[in-house]
């Protein structure tokens, strides 16, 4: 039977007042999200009718996924228990790994319930360790042997014993296997050195004068045009500290100043993420950036920063050898808001001139 508009409406409404009364759990607040936002909500509509803020619905939605995922990959009773009530966050940092890695990390949390910095380094260590087509000697494919990996990594590359002992001591903790821990235990008569290329440095721009942030405005056409073509016109209204227009659906039109490198971009596409998804500790604590991402380069390059697609999924980050996967385009600038102390003093020039 076809679901006719009044049906579609009618299920809208039910999915909106589910979501202003908070029934449920997190994982139907997210379905919810993602079933309205694909009947033509904007993020933005959804958090004036709902509350629930543009970050968290996108929060809610990609960890809705990935706790359907595992239970539809046989994820034990016991493991999905342990995310029913409150995990969303911790599981929208799996986001990024295959299902596997999401059932081997999953079942490494629900028995180790490890605060979030350490879901995030897990989840990052997994995806780290999949890329290797060998693996380091004495460390196997589980989850805790992939964190042990990345701590006994950066216990050999630190020159500070406090911070060397924490590492070992953490990866002693997760590892898994007894050959992962007597590479860790030999750290602690082995002080040697091992430095380690840094990753490249993200291309960061901030406008800080106000004629650099550019906004966009609705054309109505040209003369000799009706007067109903000026009524007409649709209203551009400007979200967020980057003037996202958000047209109805998921995505929008953001204007970004003029600067060489956007000038000199072939197939430039804005994606909008936290500061915390770009492994850059720098930007951990931005609640918003804009990411520009030349599609039309897909070539690796070891000083820049790369998009590509894993389960579905777009991931950012850098490779010190060429990938084994197809890359979507090269990331060539950050953009962060413009320092802005008060908006409202910022609309009236004559406050800011006096």
């Amino acid at each position: 039977m076809t679901e006719t508009p009044a049906d579609l409406a009618a299920d809208n409404q039910a999915l909106i007042t589910l979501l202003q009364r908070k029934e449920g759990g997190w994982v139907q607040w997210g379905e919810a999200c993602q079933k309205l936002q694909r009947s033509g909500y904007s993020p933005q509509t959804l958090f004036e009718q709902t509350g629930f803020e543009p970050p968290i619905q996108n929060q809610l939605i990609a960890a809705a996924q990935v706790y359907r995922g595992l239970a539809h990959n046989g994820a034990p009773a016991s493991v999905l228990e342990q995310f029913t009530a409150r995990g969303s966050e911790a599981l929208y940092e799996l986001r990024i790994l295959t299902q596997p890695e999401r059932l081997a990390a999953a079942e490494l949390i629900a028995l180790k319930n490890p605060p979030i910095e350490e879901v995030r380094e897990l989840a990052r260590a997994l995806k780290d360790l999949g890329y290797l087509n060998r693996l380091p000697e004495g460390f196997t494919r589980s989850a805790g042997d992939a964190v042990a990996y990345r701590c006994w990594k950066l216990a050999r590359q630190s020159t500070d014993l406090r911070e060397r002992s924490g590492l070992i001591a953490r990866g002693l903790r997760y590892a898994q296997s007894g050959t992962a821990r007597e590479q860790l235990e030999l750290l602690l008569t082995d002080f040697t050195v091992q430095r380690s290329r840094p990753g490249p440095r993200l291309p960061v721009y901030r406008p800080e004068a106000e004629e650099l942030q550019p906004r966009i405005l609705p054309v109505a056409g040209a003369l000799p045009l009706a007067a109903e073509a000026l009524k007409d016109a649709p209203q551009a209204r400007p979200e967020g500290p980057f003037g996202v227009i958000a047209p109805a659906g998921t995505g929008g039109w953001a204007a970004v100043p003029g600067w060489q490198v956007i000038e000199q971009a072939t197939d430039p596409v804005a994606v909008l993420c936290r500061g915390n998804q770009l492994g850059d500790a720098s930007l951990e604590r931005l609640p918003q950036v804009l990411v520009v991402i030349d599609r039309a380069v897909q070539q690796w390059d070891a000083s820049r920063y790369v998009g590509f697609e894993q389960e579905g999924q777009l991931v950012i980050d850098w490779f010190e050898s060429p990938p084994q996967v197809p890359l979507l385009g090269q990331i060539i600038l950050v953009l962060l808001p413009r320092h802005i102390f008060d908006e409202e003093i910022a609309k009236d020039p004559w406050q800011i001139d006096e």
